[in-house]
This record gives structure tokens, sequence and C-alpha cells, in this order.
């Protein structure tokens, strides 16, 4: 049973203890995906009673926080006591002015199929006994969409679409991925029971769908922002950056012209002068994977980049099995181009990483699927992978999993500027650090996807705090950032619903600004492993966080 706050914990720890034991009660899926095996058979509860009780004990639990001395704490337990409180803050922004769970309807659908995938893709039980638990979860998803209607109200059309796109993928998984994955499980009732479960989520998710198609989307007035005041306070509690808006956007502005003029001068010339910007980007994405070999083509390379982060001493390479490369689940296909999926920092026992790429869809037509292959062409695809594997997500993950000093607050929480920025700062200092020799073609490639972070960069500040149209992102996608309009569609779609996706842009500056002022604390002595290896030390928190531990005191981020 979770300690009551009530019963004043008599140390920090035992307050974050209960706190986390109080969250994963809440999240039983999200305690699955970490490791937590003990809610396996529970479904969340989506009730407007129950999220009110879960707001009473986030407010009491920000007071516990708050009301601990920092000064009587350890200065790790101090930095972490403030994590909490930030993490706190957030989420009862979320809970009472952003409000994401009355607007967005796709929340709800992809949770109940998260819940069911986080229970298949990895055997840490036996087949059987995960099975009990997928029927005990199936069985609860139609009270759990039953009590989304109830509580959404007015959201964007945008979003609505968004869930009325993702639903086929997600009926998909459950009428072939999920028995697929039990076929080994001979038990006669227990199949049968299986078998009943499953239909009955497929009808319910079938009868959400048709809910959204019918009653949610023709009255989906609401708009997607979040406003400037909404948008301030969540990038100071989720990034801890307190940066005014006018000038977060001078420096997006700043960062997209240098990344612009930097492709123009500095590398297109070096492959072919004769030939018009446009020209060289088409020529170098016409040299792509077929859509049969793109996950294979992507397998292959990440041995070479794990062998050069060793060779060149680019950072500690810890212990752990190679990233295994698949396509992305059906039911995240609309909004994410590639992922990394890593088993939970609690999970003992299966510990396969799944490195995701989303494939065409082959439903499009033979030029779109062509669009889309084009922006995985070989250099960007390297790009890709050093963001997702080596030395990106999934080297900080076997980081955090193999520190055992590393601290439960570390362990569950991650900033987003911190692991985005970590993975989009190594596309950049890989190259810097020989990876290729200098290739123009993978500068080129890296570029063009830095060029794409400095647009979500803007075009979610503008999106949700200056009134910029779907249509105007779009655009903005595909001239600014030099990008596909398949992949200006998809980004835009996530702009809506990820308000701060700047992290990527942001965190990298962070970094970068971090690292300079580190190797002017240490002069001589700086090496680029120490700074590396110290940095993603300390798991994922805000950037700030980070810099007090590295230079012994705050100081400016950017």
């Amino acid at each position: 049973m979770a300690l009551s706050i009530s019963a004043k914990p008599r140390s920090f720890h035992e307050l974050v203890d209960a706190y986390f034991d109080d969250y994963f009660q809440a999240n039983p899926s999200q305690a699955t995906s970490v490791g937590f095996h003990q809610y396996d058979g529970q479904l969340e509860d989506f009730s407007l009673a129950t999220r009110e009780h879960n707001r009473r004990r986030a407010l009491e639990y920000l007071a516990a926080f708050e009301a601990i001395n920092p000064r009587t704490l350890s200065s790790l337990d101090r930095d972490d006591r403030e994590i909490m409180i930030a993490t706190l803050h957030g989420m009862l922004l979320d809970e009472d002015r952003i409000q994401m769970w009355r607007k967005n309807s796709d929340v709800y659908s992809s949770i109940v199929t998260e819940a069911i995938f986080s229970l298949i893709k990895r055997n840490f039980a036996p087949p059987a006994e995960r099975l009990r638990s997928v029927i005990e979860r199936e069985k609860q998803i139609p009270r759990a969409l039953e009590q989304a209607r109830q509580v959404l109200q007015n959201p964007p059309k945008i979003y609505t679409e968004i869930a009325i796109e993702q639903l086929p993928g997600n009926i998909d998984f459950f009428k072939t991925t999920v028995p697929d994955s039990f076929k080994t499980v001979t038990d006669a009732a227990l199949t049968a029971e299986f078998k009943a479960s499953n239909d009955l989520a497929i009808a319910a998710l079938n009868d959400y769908l048709s809910w959204l198609k019918t009653d949610l989307l023709p009255r989906s007035n609401g708009t997607f922002a979040i406003g400037p005041e909404n948008y301030r306070l969540k990038l100071l509690y989720d990034e801890m950056v307190d940066v005014p808006l006018p000038r977060l956007l001078k420096i997006g502005y700043a960062q997209l012209r240098k990344g612009s003029a930097s492709l123009r001068r500095n590398r297109l010339a070096r492959i072919d002068p004769n030939k018009t910007p446009e020209q060289v980007l088409k020529d170098m994405e016409k040299d792509h994977p077929r859509a049969d070999n793109l996950l294979s083509s992507a397998q292959q390379q990440l041995d070479g980049l794990r062998q050069f982060l060793i060779e060149k001493k680019i950072i500690t390479v810890p212990g752990g099995t190679q990233a295994k490369v698949v396509e992305t689940p059906p039911f995240a296909r609309a909004t994410t181009f590639a992922s990394m999926d890593t088993p939970g920092p609690y999970e003992s026992k299966a510990t396969e990483a799944f490195y995701n790429i989303t494939l065409p869809d082959p439903g499009w037509t033979k030029d779109k699927q062509e669009e889309y292959l084009e922006g995985y062409n070989f250099p960007l695809l390297s790009n890709v992978s050093v963001h997702e594997v080596w030395p990106g997500h999934y080297t900080q993950f076997l980081w955090v999993k193999n520190n055992a000093e590393l601290s439960k607050v570390r362990k569950l929480t991650a900033a987003g500027s911190n692991a985005e920025g970590w993975a989009h700062y190594s596309e950049e200092m890989v190259l810097d650090e020989g990876l290729y020799h200098d290739d123009p073609k993978y500068r080129l490639a890296q570029l063009v996807d830095a060029l794409l972070r400095d647009c979500r960069y803007i075009v979610g500040i503008q999106m949700h705090t200056q009134g910029m149209t779907m249509d105007q992102a779009r655009k903005f996608f595909v001239d600014e950032g030099r990008q596909q309009p398949v992949v200006g569609e998809m980004e835009t779609k996530r702009g809506t619903g990820d308000p701060t996706y700047l992290m990527y842009t942001l965190g990298k500056l962070e970094i970068l600004k971090l690292r300079r002022d580190y190797q002017s604390k240490m002069g001589k002595s700086f090496s680029l492993q120490d700074f590396h290896d110290r940095f993603i030390k300390a798991g994922s928190p805000p950037v700030k966080i980070v810099r007090r531990e590295l230079m012994g005191r705050d100081g400016s981020l950017l």
C-alpha cells in the first residue's frame, strides 16, 4: 500500500517512494513500461472522480516536497527535490489549464492500445501469464473509452481527425498483432477467454471510432493553441527554462538563418557547385533504400556507429545488446517518423530495445511512397540512427540502466530538452569528430535535419502563441526547412498537440553552451569524453540541473 502523505514521511526518499507508488497505481500501463509489473492486470481510470482524486493527491505531494527544507538534503537530493516540484507543477498545469485530457481523443485510444502493447512487446514473463494480464486489461477497455466520451469537450478538429486516422491501426493491432503474439499458448480455456476479451476490445474501439466520426468530429470546434502564458509555464516546469518567448523566438530564427546559410555556402557547393540547392538535395534524396529493405539498411548502420564512438573516445559505451530495428507500431504511425523504444529502467528480465522506423503506407500512391522514402535517403537515415541509437537515445538509456547510483527521481523523470537535445546535439557532434570523414552529403543531411528541428522550434511557438495557421506551418516546413510536403504535413500535425517540440534545438543549444563553459572551466584538462560521460551520467533532468552539477553553480542556459 502506498505511504499516506498524512503519515508525514520521515525522509525525502520516503516521500519519493510514496509519490511513485501512488503515481504508478494511478497509471498502471506506465508502470508496466518502466518495469513495475504489480499492476499489469489494471487499466487507467479516466473518470472525472478519479481525475479529481489524483489532482488532490498531486497538490498534497507538491506541498509535502515544498515543505522539506532543502538545506537538510545532499546536493543531489536538493536537485531531485527541485525536479519533483517542477514535475508536479507541470502535471497540474496540464490538469487545470492546458487540459489536453479534455481535448485530445487520441490520448485515450492510444493509452488503451499501448497498455496491451507493453504486455506483448517484451517477454518479461511467460506468455500465458502475460496473456492473463492482457485479458484483464482488455475487459476494462470498453469502460475506459466510455469514460473518455464523458470527459472530451469541444476539441480542436485536428485532434479528432488524428484520432480517426490512427484508430484503424489500433483496431488492426488488436485483430492481428495481439493474437499472433500468443499463438504458443495452448490452454483452451485461456485462449477462449482471450478471444472473448479481444473481440470486446475490438468492438469498443470500433464504437469509439464511429462516435468520433458521427458525434465528436462535427462538434470539434476548439483551438489547439495553448496561449503565451501556458506556453511560458510549460517551458518553466517541464524544461526549467525561463527565457522570455520573444527572445526564444529570436534565437530560433537566428539558428534557422545560420543553418540555411551553412547549407548553402559550406556544403552544397562542395557537392556540385553547378547545381542549385534544390537540385543537389533532390539528387541526394534519390539515393534511398526501398521500402522492403529500409529496416535492414538501418540495422546495418548501427554496428559501425557504435565502433566509431569507441575508437574515437567520444563517450564511454556501456554494455548492452544492440538495438533491433522494427516497424513503428500501427497506432503511432500518423505522427511518428522514427523513435526509440527502450525497456523500462526497472525492467529486469526483458531488455530488448527497439528502434522504430515508420514505413510508407502501402495504400499511398507510388508517387507519395517515393516522396516519403526520399526522406530516408542513406545519409539522412544515418543521421536518424545517430539520433535514436548511437550515441543518442539508446546510449543515454544504457547509462541510466547501468548506473546503480542514479536516484529513482532521475530514473523515472526526464526533460525533453535534455533527452532530445542530447540526441540532436549528437548528430552534429559526431560529424565534427570525423564520422564519414567529412563527406559533404552526410553533413548536408545533418543540416537538413537540423533545419527541420529549427522549424519545429519556430512553428511550435508561433502556432501556440502567435496564431500561425496549420497551412502556414506546412509551408514553413517545406520552404524554410527544405522538407517534403508529406513530412511537413506530419510535422504540423504533431506540433498541434506537442507545443514544446522546440526542445530539440533548445536542448542542443543549451548543451553546446554548457560544453563551452565547461571547457573554459577545465582548461587543458578538458576532454570531450569526460564531458559527455559526466553529462549523460546525470540522467535526463533539465539541462539547468546538469549545468549546476558540472559547473558548481547556476548560470545562463543560452
